[in-house]
């Protein structure tokens, strides 16, 4: 890597809407309302952004907004600016960002947006991602797959190895749900015991219902500018910069489980876009450097595997990571303070843009109940594909 990014961007005004079952807005609606949330917060108009991105995973999926960068035109009046739609499993939130910055620190542009949304839950039974898999994916490959299988694996090997069990699973889902029942915005807002947990309907063995993310409806927007112009000629004195961001590609969609490498006990994905991210940052000691961090928790086990991948923890020492609090407010580095994907929950195109806007409310001081205090450095983290692709954030304040 010839370069590196730290320093040269600045996010000045994040904005998200309430997560959940949104069926008395529209796509345009969340889109609007996560923006203007976001442009109130910078101090600017749409009038000051130069360039776009909006991320939306799978439009055709649930409906025919976000097809296009013209969606974002239409529902932002930004005519006849340069908007582009990008898509990247569940990371694409996280890309719209990692592009717009990229942008600004070329120099080509000096304010930008990007926006994730994704309407999810205004489906019938039989249109669900679940369905979506069975009927679009691989007529060999494909046939059976689903998130939660696809996952269920990773636990019973990694109980196999490590001989841990559900009970450590359901560490996290109580973790994430306590988080989330101090988030006005979360999809679900109650907390729930490890008792709750194991008792859950399964799902696929050995995850149960709460080991599981919600689909969700919801959108998130960032601003983001050159650094040396936000306090010069936006007024900021408080920012947040990005330190380093990486991404890394490290299999196919259909072939991840297939690979002869692939042990089932972390994802490379994650490993390498940490490592580039960790590179620009200047990051060496992870668990030391970092406040507090937003990683990508479909399931229970992946928050585990996420630990050890992005090298909070050693290989094995995930369960007790979360078992002793350290991932818990209060603890030595808080994780998914938000409630994460499975309390806060994952419209697909938004979460990683929701996971910026959050880290930034943290990094600046406002985060209420759930604020980690004196919060300097934090970690961004998706991960998709299901485990193919994964993208990293390291932000600081200024």
């Amino acid at each position: 890597m010839s370069q590196s990014i730290a320093g040269k961007v600045a996010i000045i005004g994040v904005g998200t809407t309430k997560f959940g079952e949104l069926f008395e807005q529209t796509y345009n609606d969340l889109v609007v309302e996560s923006t203007f949330e976001a442009y109130d917060d910078a101090g600017i108009t749409g009038d000051d952004i130069e360039a776009a991105w909006l991320g939306c995973y799978l439009p055709l999926g649930w409906g025919y907004d976000g097809t296009g960068g013209p969606a974002l035109a239409e529902a932002l009046n930004l005519y006849p600016k340069p908007i582009s739609r990008v898509s990247n499993y569940c990371t694409t939130g996280m890309e719209a960002v990692r592009n717009a910055a990229l942008a600004v620190a070329s120099g080509l542009y000096d304010c930008v947006l990007a926006v994730g949304a994704e309407k999810m839950r205004e489906v019938p039974p039989r249109g669900s991602l679940v369905a979506q898999h069975v009927e679009k994916l691989h007529p060999l490959f494909g046939k059976g797959r689903t998130a939660p299988g696809s996952f269920a694996i990773l636990a019973t090997r990694y109980f196999e190895e490590f001989g841990a069990g559900k009970e450590d699973l359901a560490e996290v889902a109580v973790k994430n749900h306590y988080h989330g029942s101090l988030n006005p915005k979360a999809h679900f807002r109650k907390e729930i015991t490890k008792e709750q947990v194991l008792k859950a309907p399964p799902v696929t063995e050995p995850l149960g219902l709460y080991d599981c993310c919600p689909t969700t409806d919801g959108a998130a927007a960032v601003v983001l500018c050159r650094a040396d112009l936000a306090e010069k000629q936006f007024g900021k004195k408080d920012y947040v910069l990005i330190d380093g961001m990486g991404l890394s590609c490290a299999n196919g969609y259909i072939n991840t489980q297939f690979n002869p490498r692939f042990d089932f006990l972390g994802f490379d994905a994650t490993t390498e876009a940490s490592r580039q991210a960790y590179v620009q940052a200047g990051v060496t000691n992870p668990l030391e450097e970092i406040d507090v961090a937003e990683v990508h928790d479909c399931f229970t086990i992946t928050e585990i595997l996420n630990y050890e991948d992005l090298g909070f923890v050693k290989k094995g020492e995930g369960p007790e990571f979360v078992k002793s609090g350290a991932s818990r407010l209060g603890g030595a580095l808080p994780v998914n303070t938000s409630g994460g994907l499975k309390s806060c929950g994952h419209p697909i195109g938004a979460t990683g843009a929701r996971v910026i806007a959050n880290l930034t409310e943290q990094l600046l001081g406002r985060y209420g109940e759930r604020q980690v205090p004196g919060a300097q450095r934090a970690l961004g983290h998706t991960l998709g594909g299901p485990g193919s692709v994964s993208s990293v954030f390291v932000l600081s304040k200024n």
